[in-house]
């Protein structure tokens, strides 16, 4: 029953029928209507499955959101087959196996409506009805928000779904709607969700975001496009694309993301333009598979949250960047795999963490006019079958400017590389490359560096204010006709500044220009790439007493001290023999720790690395720090890239590898790890005088994680083990904690301290001296607490810390 009235106002032409009628019921007022006719609705709730079939005006009478309630029990709430005009009402659908509000006919205006249900659907657009919803609401915690289907189409503007139990704007069917303003948000699948041939959306000025599925779906042969809309703080990933689906997205800006920002796959075509893609944790933009397309055009790809490429580009598909913007992500483009292609001009790659462009598995890149800056690999082609052409660009402020490793082949034309740590053009382990009038200017190492007896030809390049020397050609690296006006022979037409000569050509390049080789000294042992990080200015490492005196300083780790001394004494006494010209005993220098969380495990490889570079074994002692999600990708391939990258930051130093039993899993079944371990082992046997690797974890897991490969427990020299500390021990960290910070332990404090550690659990959260450390904190924070409530404290107020102050025993 009704809880208010109807008030009908007739329109007719005829004079007798311009009267006022008044229903009891919404029914009865909708059969006695006519085309152009007012039905002005009196606040109540009307429990009644309403269906509109002519042009009528139906409208709250006063105007009040929520006012007038439409909610039967059962069945779809208000269908609309007629060109009507419907207004602030409230629909309140409570039958899951259907709509709430259906429009199956017609081009209703609906203007003001709340949709508030628990239907499979809050709004159904069929038939090829033709809406005009305007500042709509959707509201069904149950299904979708809005769903256009069977070629029907319509335009929302400034509509909000504002919870979808499924997608919030759902199009299938042939359907086609135009969204102008509006925002979805809080939907629990997709938020803009478009599947199947002939299935379209146009969203303009829109906004989605605090979605559990991805923001924007498209699949199954559909097309979109979005204008100036923003996607942003999406559970999954930001604009997905599958299975043929074409989107072009303009001026639109994608951000706070924690998957991929946008990832097309299966010959997916998506264009780009004049957007911004920021803050994501994974790629900022995947292509993946044959005929899968990706074009930009003015868009900027910045502040990754994650470890991922900001592009990648994988099984045979393309991606075209043009006047675009990559900057503060870990890498800026990754082309992997035989037939990937990835085409970029007049684009800035800068704040590259790791590698600009990385290219591998037979894939090609090719970039014009492109500037690359601050990253520590400017461009790496890494393996037989990696190709593709450097046409004018600039590489500039990296460790290594570019590599060619592995058999790998691309073609460098007017490209100019200024200020790399180490070498300009690096080319190893069996790569090729052809260098036309290229530059490196002020480079910490080599101009260009081929070793391993690569062919590398060079045509016309040019060098200048390089450390070491423009050309280095050891093992027969360089190729080309050489020219006179020089102390030896360069590639063809090679020019250098440099006032130390050149080194030349092997016999392999004698052999070529047929004319005996000059001299060349035996070689000396060299990186198999060059190192990523600033290297240690001379005289500045520590004297080996120094170092050794800040780990005797440590609390407790007796046993891990006299370990790590009689390594440091074996390798210094083989030093000295090998300086009196004896044999030196053979030490294997890489680690494993095992032991408790807390028990000092990084700060001993710290040092350990510190210890080994003050004996000169070691070139620079640093210590890079990794765990399996810094080494194991997802995806086939990456992993092996991964950890030949960790492994390339940590040259010249330590590699530490936390809880390094994570790569081995129990139940690994396809995992990545394994991938990971097998890399490791092949580069610790490589490079085994360039890296120590140190790996640390629990004990029983390490004992597992050692029996995995055959070849992992044979590459260690011996295991340390740290063991838990004792109450004392945690009582002497709390009292260093203290004097480095300027408090004092008060009188029944060090007792209290003692009685604490001693009865804090000792399970599988204990942190070591990290509780030591961390109740210290809780310490300063009661005291804080204590003392603030002091009028006028004391200097021994402000430092005495006492029993009081200690934590509750959790």
């Amino acid at each position: 029953m009704a809880q208010g009235s109807v008030q009908v106002t007739h329109g007719g032409p005829s004079r007798w029928r311009r009267r006022t009628g008044e229903y009891v019921s919404l029914a009865a007022a909708l059969e006695a209507a006519a085309d152009g006719d007012v039905l002005s609705v009196a606040p109540g709730t009307y429990r009644e499955n309403l269906v509109v079939t002519r042009a009528i005006t139906l409208r709250g009478a006063d105007g009040v959101p929520g006012s007038v309630r439409i909610a039967p029990p059962e069945g779809v709430a208000l269908t609309v087959r007629a060109s009507a005009a419907l207004r602030d009402l409230q629909v309140e659908g409570q039958d899951a196996a259907v709509p709430a509000l259906l429009v199956d006919a017609g081009a209703p205006e609906l203007t003001g409506l709340r949709v508030v249900t628990r239907s499979s659907v809050g709004i159904e657009v069929r038939g090829g009805a033709r809406p005009t919803v305007r500042h709509c609401t959707v509201d069904n915690a149950a299904g979708v928000g809005v769903a256009v289907l069977d070629r029907a189409g319509g335009v929302f503007e400034e509509c909000e779904v504002l919870a979808a139990g499924q997608s919030g704007v759902a199009v299938h069917g042939g359907g086609g709607p135009r969204l102008e303003r509006c925002r979805v948000h809080h939907a629990r699948g997709a938020g803009l969700s478009v599947t199947g041939e002939a299935s379209t959306l146009e969203a303009i000025g829109c906004e989605v975001y605090e979605i559990r599925g991805a923001g924007v779906r498209m699949a199954e042969r559909a097309a979109g496009r979005l204008s100036d809309c923003r996607v942003h703080r999406v559970a999954a990933d930001g604009v997905t694309l599958d299975t043929g689906a074409v989107l072009a997205l303009d001026d639109c800006d994608i951000h706070d993301i924690p998957e991929n920002a946008v990832d097309l796959r299966a010959r997916s075509v998506l264009t780009m333009a004049r957007s911004t893609v920021r803050r994501f944790g994974r790629n900022g933009l995947s292509v993946w598979d044959p005929g899968t397309r990706a074009e930009a055009v003015g868009c900027e790809l910045q502040d990754s949250t994650g470890d991922y490429p900001a592009v990648w580009v994988s099984d045979g598909a393309t991606a075209v960047l043009a006047s675009c913007r990559v900057h503060d992500v870990p890498d800026a483009l990754f082309v992997l795999d035989r037939g990937s292609c990835a085409e970029v001009t007049d684009s800035d790659l800068s704040r590259i963490r790791g590698t600009a462009v990385s290219v591998s598995g037979g894939a090609t890149a090719r970039l014009d006019d492109c500037r690359i800056r601050e990253a520590t690999t400017g461009a790496w082609f890494r393996d037989h079958g990696s190709g593709g052409t450097l046409t004018g660009c600039a590489v500039d402020a990296t460790a290594t400017g570019v590599i060619v490793t592995k058999g790998a082949d691309p073609t460098f034309e007017d490209c100019a590389v200024s200020s790399p740590l180490e070498a300009g053009f690096y080319v190893s382990a069996e790569g090729r490359g052809t260098f036309r009038h290229c530059r490196v200017t002020g480079s910490g190492g080599y101009g260009f560096h081929v070793i391993d007896g690569c062919r590398a030809t060079l045509t016309r390049c040019h060098t200048e204010r390089c450390a070491r020397g423009g050309y280095e050609f050891a093992d027969g690296g360089g190729s080309g006709h050489a020219e006179g006006g020089g102390p030896g022979p360069l590639s063809e037409g090679c020019t250098s500044d440099e006032p130390v000569p050149v080194r030349v050509p092997g016999p392999a390049v004698a052999a070529e220009h047929s004319r005996p080789a000059p001299a060349v000294p035996a070689p000396v042992a060299r990186p198999a790439a060059p190192l990523p990080a600033p290297r240690r200015d001379e005289g500045s490492a520590r004297p080996p007493t120094t170092v050794l005196a800040e780990l005797d300083a440590l609390v407790g780790l007796e046993s891990v001290k006299k370990e790590v001394r009689a390594l440091t004494d074996m390798i210094e006494v083989g030093r000295r023999r090998q300086e009196a010209g004896l044999k030196a005993a053979s030490v294997r220098r890489h680690l494993v720790f095992t032991g408790s969380p807390g028990t000092g495990k990084t700060t001993v490889a710290r040092l350990y690395g510190e210890i080994l570079a003050s004996l000169g074994v070691l070139e620079r002692g640093h210590l890079v720090e990794v765990s399996r999600v810094d080494l194991v990708g997802e995806h086939i391939g990456s992993t092996a890239i991964r950890t030949q990258e960790a492994f390339e930051r940590a040259r010249g130093g330590v590699l530490f590898i936390d809880e390094a039993y994570a790569l081995a899993p129990e139940d690994s079944g396809r995992d990545f790890g394994r991938e990971a371990i097998d890399t490791l082992v092949k580069l610790m046997e490589d490079h085994r005088e360039a890296v120590v690797v140190i790996v640390a974890g629990y004990t029983a897991e390490m004992e597992r994680f050692l029996s995995v490969n055959p070849g992992v427990a044979s590459r260690f020299s011996r295991t340390i083990t740290f063991g838990d500390y004792a109450p004392e021990e945690l009582l002497r960290i709390v009292e260093q904690q203290a004097e480095e910070h300027e408090y004092r332990i008060g009188e029944g404090a060090a007792e209290a301290l003692l009685r604490y550690f001693r009865s804090v659990p000792r399970g599988p959260a204990f942190g070591n001296g990290r509780t030591a450390r961390q109740t210290f904190e809780a310490m300063v924070e009661r005291h804080a607490g204590r003392v603030a409530q002091l009028t006028n404290p004391s200097k021994d107020d402000l430092t005495l810390l006492y029993a009081e102050d200690l934590p509750v025993v959790p």
